[in-house]
């Protein structure tokens, strides 16, 4: 049988809305020099303050050397600091810094609104069913060793 579209693929589907949904999250964090995978790493470390560098990796499910490029950038741009830890002198624990704290604290509302026009049309127990449903695919496919 042809396929005659990509959009009937459940993998090109879920990828094309995720980009969709990560580019108008962009356009609306570019004032603030940052884009949104930092700022998912930013509010990470916001969260877990003195987490190292290999957790921020895992629970953002990225490879080490994107998740070290990111963390420089956030230092460089003064949202984060490091420090050596004290159980671990070859680890880092992050920081965020106040500069880094107030910028979450302004956009985090700008993500919920880039999520909320995204789902707009499904009611609650919708975004929950999918919520579930994303969930159960994130965790099936995290045994893949492709991370």
């Amino acid at each position: 049988m042809p396929h005659t579209s990509p959009q009937e693929f459940l993998g090109f589907l879920l990828g094309s809305t995720h980009r969709r949904i990560s580019n108008a999250f962009a356009r609306v964090l570019k004032p603030y020099d940052i884009t949104p995978e930092q700022w998912s790493i930013l509010l990470m470390i916001c969260d877990r303050e003195g987490i190292n560098q290999k957790d921020v990796a895992a629970a953002a499910a990225k490879d080490q050397p994107t998740t070290a490029r990111i963390v420089e950038l956030l230092q460089k741009k003064g949202f984060i600091h490091k420090t050596t830890s004290p159980a671990d002198r070859r680890a880092f624990q992050l920081y965020a810094t106040e500069t880094g704290k107030s910028l979450i604290e302004r956009t985090v509302s700008l993500e919920q609104q880039t999520i909320a026009a995204a789902v707009n049309g499904l009611r609650p127990e919708q975004i929950e069913d999918l919520r579930s449903m994303l969930e159960l695919i994130y965790h099936n496919t995290g045994n893949t060793n492709q991370e």
